[in-house]
């Protein structure tokens, strides 16, 4: 009995833990809107032709971790530049700046990109 509920207890921790981590529907909208609108142009100006890193694909894979995509934004690599201020620039408005912009578009590509109807409040 004792050796049950402390598994049952185990288990509802983990659940409520993934629960807490989960990014919400705002956070996906918003990102989506980052990645559209980033450098006036978006991220898939680069990121949707078959020469450059297929973002969602990676991500999904999990070839793209959230620290590399993270460093990658803010110190940017070859012959991307530097993506952290284009992504304030765009977040700003909904409050998502600096980590929590970098971590709206991730969510955004994980979900699968593509065309996300804004949540209701």
């Amino acid at each position: 009995m004792k050796k049950s509920l402390v598994m049952m207890a185990g288990a509802a921790t983990l659940v409520l833990s993934s629960q807490t981590f989960a990014a919400s529907d705002m956070d996906i909208w918003v990102g989506s809107k980052i990645y559209d609108r980033a450098f006036g142009r978006g991220c898939a100006t680069c990121h949707d032709i078959a020469t450059n890193p297929n973002l969602i694909k990676n991500i999904k894979d999990g070839s793209l971790s959230y620290d590399r995509f993270k460093a990658t934004v803010i110190n940017g690599k070859n012959a991307m530049p530097k993506a952290g201020a284009a992504m304030d620039t765009v977040g700003k408005k909904k409050g998502y700046t600096g980590d929590k912009a970098i971590k709206a578009v991730f969510d955004y590509l994980k979900a699968g990109g593509g065309k996300i109807k804004k949540p209701k409040k």
